[in-house]
């Protein structure tokens, strides 16, 4: 037996082995396959996957101004102006440092709690929406970036509630089978679009004013202002460092070579951060001048100055309470289709129940995450698809989770570094992770219109929308609205008008509201049930056996035979 070896062992028959169910420990609910080196490394690979976000998010929540207040009467943007510039750069450093934190934080809640390889940091989605549509840029909108930050704050209580009594679960139980299982293509083809584009992938697809995207990959130099590629297409040598990333990844993910996608990211990172070349991150411009200084800097700490417990709970006005019924649904939706996708890849899924291990406490860990981070001055905070990431690297228990908020923890003393992994290194990791996922869209319907045309919807929606909740609405939008019509159409006319292949329709996802009572245990909370059996039912409860099938309920499950005299 090898160290390695050794060390799996050891830990898997230690308490921390028992509690996280790894494979040679003494659970009875020990998850099959599992090692502490596995997780490890899964953990590691996710994070720098997702590493990119501690720049991203700054610089998105940046835009809104923060803090910083423009005095210029002439200038409402304040753009070039010097005492507004030097605010922002000081927000931007805030910024990193607070992702970094409230990343950390959130994630080692999660995998402490919940016991699921899940990674939690801002939402790309969300942030944008935040910064350009509720602040405005450099705070030109109608909400002040204190007010909104009590909105999020508002979001994540709310969502406690709903976490704690089953809300949030229900509402995810209760979305067809055909649109959960077109959920994890659509989101596969989302991270694609994300890694082929400029911004936090390779560059090979741009903007166009005629079709909106198109063929790029174009030096920075022959790109205009609005991101159109204008000359040299497939010339850009960091698009092409890219591709080769993307080949790398492949090949060693074909031959199973244990962190392919960690050996790709880091080799191609390396690569980039020599000076002078026609492939580096750190160019001869004002912009790539500043992020060498910055990356020179390897250890930096900067303390939280400015967006520290910021908030303004004035709820006053109309646009507030618009934003936070946005945050709300956008959240449940978001959060809800990124949860159970990853809990399918990952083989936590019981589909007798149509919920996951550990889902409750999932919920309400991102819920209580989102109020936190609107204490360090972020955008709502919620379930990251490049844990998929970790999942095909093996990890399959909340190590993985531990090791990510780790790696961020280490990052608020490493900014520097983390933060200089270009996106070039990342996408093509996101691109391979997309075509892993894409392969549920086998096990979709096809055979009736009704359960196809829905899913079709929510595949196509996410990317093209740029927004994992739209694709979602469209799909429950669809579904709702054409398989409502076959029910009216064939009450009105007594079953006489039936659709084409209604004997393939799969069935209705709402059977657990029958009078079952196994299916209604089901619907709600293990502490609810127990509660409301302890409340209405002590009388009798010794005549009336529920069998609970929920896999939360299962740690405590034992076979007994009742018999009365």
């Amino acid at each position: 037996m090898g160290r390695i070896s050794k060390l799996n062992h050891y830990i898997a028959v230690s308490p921390i082995g028992k509690y996280f169910k790894l494979d040679g420990s003494s659970s009875s609910l020990s998850r099959e396959g599992t090692k502490f080196t596995t997780e490890v490394r899964a953990g590691i690979a996710t994070f720098i996957t997702m590493a990119y976000i501690i720049s991203v998010n700054a610089a998105i929540i940046t835009d809104s101004g923060g803090s910083c207040k423009c005095t210029s009467t002439t200038n409402k943007l304040c753009i070039g102006d010097d005492a507004y510039e030097r605010c922002l750069r000081v927000i931007k450093h805030d910024l990193i440092i607070s992702t970094a934190l409230i990343s950390c934080i959130a994630t080692a809640i999660m995998g402490l709690f919940s016991n699921l390889p899940i990674a939690l940091a801002p939402g790309m989605g969300l942030n944008a929406y935040f910064t350009y549509t509720v602040v405005g840029y450099h705070g030109n909108g109608k909400i002040s970036y204190q007010a909104a930050l009590s909105a999020v704050f508002l979001e994540g209580i709310l969502f406690i509630i709903l976490s704690i009594f089953g809300m949030r679960q229900y509402l995810a139980r209760i979305i067809p089978m055909s649109i959960k299982t077109a959920t994890g293509t659509g989101i596969g083809l989302f991270l694609t679009f994300i890694g082929l584009q400029k911004s936090a992938g390779i560059g090979l697809i741009t903007y166009d004013p005629s079709t909106l995207v198109t063929l790029g990959g174009c030096p920075q130099s022959e790109i205009d202002e609005t991101g159109r590629c204008l000359n040299h297409h497939m010339e850009s040598a960091t698009t092409w460092l890219g591709i080769l990333g993307f080949i790398i990844i492949s090949l060693l993910t074909l031959y199973r070579i244990k962190g392919s996608i960690l050996i790709g990211i880091i080799l191609i990172s390396v690569i980039s951060w020599f000076r002078n070349t026609a492939f580096t991150y750190f160019p001869n411009t004002i912009v790539g001048d500043n992020r060498y200084e910055f990356f020179k800097r390897v250890a930096n700490f900067h303390i939280l100055d400015n967006n520290l417990a910021v908030m303004n709970f004035d709820f006053s006005t109309g646009e507030v309470w618009v934003a936070l019924l946005t945050f709300l649904y956008v959240d449940i939706l978001d959060t809800t289709g990124t949860l159970y996708t990853i809990a399918k890849f990952g083989g936590f899924m019981d589909y007798e129940t149509g919920d996951f291990e550990g889902s409750t406490a999932a919920f309400i860990c991102d819920a209580f995450s989102i109020s936190i981070s609107a204490l360090f001055g972020i955008s709502p905070i919620t379930a990251c698809i490049e844990s998929s990431v970790g999942i095909t690297e093996g990890g399959r228990t909340g190590i993985t989770a531990l090791v990510i908020s780790f790696c961020f923890g280490m990052s608020v003393f490493f900014a520097p570094i983390f933060a200089s992994i270009p996106p070039w290194a990342t996408g093509p990791a996101l691109i391979v992770i997309g075509s892993v996922m894409s392969r549920s869209i086998k096990n979709i319907n096809w055979d009736y219109i009704g359960d196809s045309i829905p899913a079709f919807l929510t595949i196509a929606l996410m990317p093209l929308t740029y927004n994992i909740a739209y694709g979602l609405i469209a799909g429950i939008g669809s579904y709702i609205i054409i398989n409502t019509t076959v029910v009216l159409v064939n009450k009105l006319t007594k079953g006489y008008i039936q659709p084409s292949k209604k004997s393939f329709k799969d069935d209705w996802p709402i059977k657990f509201l029958d009078h079952d009572p196994q299916h209604s245990a089901n619907l709600f909370p293990i502490w609810l049930i127990r509660l409301c059996k302890f409340l209405f039912n002590r009388n009798n409860h010794k005549h009336d056996v529920v069998n609970i099938t929920s896999p939360e309920m299962r740690i405590n499950e034992v076979n007994t035979d009742i018999t009365t005299v």
